[in-house]
């Protein structure tokens, strides 16, 4: 990508942290939990979602290391009490997925504009906007702490197993930077099945 569309990819991977995180406190609340609610955070207002390092400084530090080719960003988590929900067993892993199925939708749509729209100025930022939602959507459904994909795991896993979600939660932000750096390489081609799947062609990626 050129540089202005590595910024627009940037501006981009925010705000769709953003509604990412809006999409969990919104099916908490439909699920009886009003936390996110109370907290402010049912609001698309990005000073109430941007965190300073996730939003950030991480990113900034992932396009230098990386040399422009890997950015990613996270919004501040949208809180939620378990208690409250009707269903405090699959109620997390409802309010989990959501953040995911979010950004593919939000994909969907935009692949939709850019295969309708195949001549249009507009197409490549489409595609951008379809890769980074495709990217966040993949990426936290990895089963690794603090990523949505751990939730899922959690509500399938038998309850004896609590010592290893315990362990697992706890080492989670370690094995994170670790697939990050040395296996990320796996889930790409998913990423890039999905995302060309979605525009209906080869496109920037």
């Amino acid at each position: 990508m050129e540089f202005i569309e590595q910024v627009f990819f940037f501006i981009v991977l925010v705000f769709s942290a953003i509604i990412h995180e809006y999409s969990h406190g919104w099916m908490a609340d439909r699920l009886g939990d009003p936390t996110a609610r109370y907290a402010g955070r049912l609001s698309l207002d990005p000073r109430v979602h941007i965190d300073p390092v996730g939003s950030i400084l991480m990113p900034a530090l992932l396009w230098i290391l990386t040399s422009g080719s890997f950015l990613f960003a996270y919004a501040k988590p949208v809180p939620f009490n378990t208690y409250n929900l009707r269903d405090q067993k699959r109620g997390p892993a409802m309010i989990a997925i959501a953040g995911p199925l979010s950004n593919l939708l939000l994909a969907f749509v935009f692949g939709l504009f850019a295969q309708l729209m195949p001549l249009s100025n507009m197409r490549p930022f489409f595609e951008i906007i379809v890769y980074a939602n495709v990217l966040l959507g993949i990426f936290n459904l990895v089963p690794i702490p603090p990523l949505d994909g751990s939730k899922l795991l959690y509500a399938v896993l038998p309850d004896s197993l609590y010592k290893f979600k315990m362990t697992l939660e706890r080492m989670g932000p370690l094995f994170l930077i670790i697939f990050i750096f040395a296996f990320f390489h796996l889930i790409t081609p998913i990423i890039q099945f999905i995302y060309l799947l979605l525009i209906g062609r080869g496109g920037l990626f």
